[in-house]
């Protein structure tokens, strides 16, 4: 692993949080008088900020909190979000930053698991974090609600009231850079999520490597980033990134849907204009198929950024051809906490993920554990310096993905001539036909290209035969109209033969994360169901 030359590591005793106040402070009076957050009730400066999360780190500590205790961060995009988070890890607190939109029952196990010792929750979330308490045997010490309308309960307190009551925390807790700073739980596409630990470090080089001298963030840029900052993400674009740079964020409670972000991009949301958009493949696909899209004219747009899943080569170019910007995609993980394959503005390849970010080794692995040679398909390892420490409490996981300096991600890539790479799916949902790899991806990204496609899933079905064929399940756009051997046949155009879908059905939607990521196995646990009734073989 090469780190740039002029880049200092962080020391030994480092604190993230720490790090970002001492920045925007050393910039003096005009910095600090910035806006930092920009939500749907008004504007946070960056001097707010940093007195706000030293006045929660006093609080959090004046509950008791120990170096290295967790707390659950079960919040909206709003100003609280980033002062909870970076409050405690100013407190040497660890924020157990989660997703908004699971149940009772997630959060009941995501309490226990990582035993936090009080809960940061929005109001309009208390009712199903009350739910997830009476479920769980694991005692919290205190809730701190922002934004709630009706009365409180002895255990609860209000978030504004808690933060006002406590003097700034003088010091920031003297933490490590190699020190656990916050969890992430990984998506738990299979299973239960797993509690993924970061340092206080890594955010550090994810801002320097990718923010920075990557995609090129400046203090002048306003971020609105779609992905939410509970997903590793949505961190870097709207926290970790901007902060670093002393960029403006907005924020957005609600889900991203087009027209959501769209009053984002014409300003009617705090008077401000983003220039730079964070996305994922699903939300550019519904965004750029809605009537309401905006003209280029309406938006500040001068750089787009894309992950989650790969990017189809057609979005991308549409995308660019309308607003006159790129979409820049790239790879990254829970486990890497941000990007580390990535095209860039300067130098974009639609079709494939890009080039390794500067500081991160890539391999490309066969079945052996060997390299295999450009053009052939591989298991996808990463050496770089933001690698997550641990899963929490399960060290076969932590064994099987965290390899000495290496990161397995799960991921089939393959390296191109031009040194790119490009997906070939999640190492589970690759396809073997006629003793052949096909990548489902590479199907869906043909699909999409018909004009009638918004979306595709592709996976294997056993026949009768016992023999794997692909079988693609296709959401059409509004009052659009296509047919399976048209499909069919459009595929064959533009692919090798072998790869078309032999089997085409159309659905109303797919199934999805909370983060838009498409669940292939949902759709093959479906097949083998109904396999199983029809008395046919299973997948």
């Amino acid at each position: 692993m090469t780190l740039p030359a002029d880049l200092r590591p962080p020391g030994e005793r480092f604190n993230f949080a720490q790090h970002l106040f001492d920045r925007h402070a050393a910039h003096g009076a005009a910095q600090l008088a910035k806006a930092a957050f920009v939500d749907d009730q008004g504007v946070l400066s960056y001097a707010d900020l940093a007195e706000r999360s030293r006045r929660l780190a006093a609080g959090l500590r004046g509950l008791g909190l120990k170096r290295e205790e967790r707390v659950l961060l079960l919040m909206h995009d709003a100003h609280a979000w980033p002062v909870a988070f970076l409050g405690a890890i100013y407190a040497g607190v660890v924020p157990v930053a989660v997703n908004t939109l699971l149940t009772a029952d997630d959060y009941a196990y995501m309490l226990e698991h990582s035993r936090a010792q009080a809960v940061l929750v929005s109001g309009a979330l208390l009712p199903v974090l009350n739910a997830a308490l009476v479920k769980s045997d694991h005692e919290v010490g205190k809730v701190i609600v922002a934004r709630q309308m009706a009365p409180l309960q002895p255990a609860e307190v209000d978030f504004d009231a808690f933060v006002a009551a406590h003097e700034p925390m003088a010091r920031a807790a003297a933490t490590g850079a190699d020190d656990p700073a916050f969890w992430l739980y990984s998506s738990g596409s299979t299973g239960r999520p797993k509690g993924t630990v970061h340092s206080h470090a890594n955010p550090y080089w994810t801002a320097e490597l990718y923010g920075t001298r990557t995609l090129g963030l400046r203090a002048s840029d306003v971020c609105f980033s779609a992905a939410k900052l509970f997903f590793a993400y949505g961190l870097g674009n709207a926290l970790t990134f901007p902060l670093s740079v002393g960029a403006t964020t907005i924020l957005m409670a609600e889900r991203p849907t087009p027209e959501a972000v769209f009053r984002r991009w014409r300003g009617e949301v705090g008077g401000v204009k983003p220039t730079v958009f964070y996305g994922a493949p699903t939300g550019y696909a519904g965004m750029l198929a809605h009537p309401a899209l905006p003209a280029r004219g309406e938006v500040a747009l001068r750089l787009a950024s894309s992950a989650g899943e790969a990017l189809p080569a057609e979005l991308g170019e549409r995308f660019e051809r309308h607003f006159g910007v790129p979409v820049v995609d790239g790879i990254g993980s829970t486990e890497m906490l941000h990007i580390f394959i990535s095209n860039r503005p300067d130098r974009v390849r639609y079709g494939s993920t890009g080039w390794p970010v500067p500081g991160y080794e890539i391999e490309l692995r066969g079945d052996d554990g060997k390299p295999v040679p450009d053009g052939e398909p591989g298991d996808l390892y990463i050496h770089g310096p933001s690698a997550a420490l641990m899963y929490w409490g399960n060290r076969a996981k932590s064994r099987e993905t965290f390899q000495g300096g290496w990161t397995k991600s799960g991921d089939k890539y393959v390296r191109n001539d031009d040194g790119s790479y490009t997906y070939g799916g999640r190492s589970d949902d690759m396809l073997k036909v006629s003793g052949v790899y096909v990548s489902p991806f590479e199907v869906e990204a043909t699909l999409v290209q018909h004009p009638a496609v918004l979306e595709a899933a592709v996976i294997g079905v056993v026949d009768s035969e016992g023999l794997t064929k692909t079988k693609a399940f296709v959401v059409l756009k509004g009052g659009a109209t296509a047919t399976e051997d048209e499909l069919k046949a459009f595929v064959k155009d533009k692919l090798a033969p072998y790869k078309y879908p032999r089997l085409v059905e159309f659905v109303a939607e797919l199934p999805k994360t909370a983060t838009g990521k498409i669940q292939r196995y949902k759709l093959r646990e479906r097949e083998a169901a109904a396999s199983q009734l029809e008395g046919g073989p299973t997948p």
